[in-house]
């Protein structure tokens, strides 16, 4: 009695449908799923945001270059 079953559940999105009509459901999600995105934009932060400029080595990877010593001079 207390789940429905999956005529139930046509029955119930047949109705919606001819309330509706099919465009206006369409609008709907189209407004649904930007608001969605919008929120994950908001919820990011700033650090995530921003390009990372340095990509870490992955386990096992060489990587190829040359080691100079840093001189300073004074003046």
């Amino acid at each position: 009695m207390g789940s429905f079953s999956i005529w139930h559940w046509l029955i119930v999105l047949l109705v919606v449908v001819l309330i509706f009509g099919t465009k206006k459901l369409r609008n709907l999600g189209t407004d649904l799923g930007g608001a969605v995105k919008g929120f994950k934009d908001g919820m990011k932060t700033e650090e995530d945001k921003s390009p990372k400029s340095e990509i870490p080595p992955s386990a096992g990877q060489t990587i190829e270059g040359e080691a100079r010593k840093e001189t300073t001079t004074r003046t």
